[in-house]
């Protein structure tokens, strides 16, 4: 992974995951989402912010695969 794609900014951030800035700047600061602020500028590690969206999934892949099957 290049370092220009590591970090990403609330513009890059929004895109990649389909959320609104507004709801991520709240997320952001309420610390509910991985994010590190410079100054007045919010940052993405956007292994962090994997990680955590695969952390907070619902839903069972497997048991719905089971279901199928019966």
């Amino acid at each position: 992974m290049d370092k220009i794609d590591k970090w990403l900014t609330i513009d890059e951030l929004a895109a990649y995951i389909k959320m609104s800035r507004t709801k991520l700047y709240g997320m952001a600061q309420r610390g509910e989402i991985p994010a590190s602020k410079i100054g007045n500028q919010w940052r993405f590690d956007r292994e962090e912010v994997d990680q955590w969206m695969k952390a907070h999934a619902t839903g069972n892949v497997g048991s719905a695969n089971k279901d199928k099957q019966q």
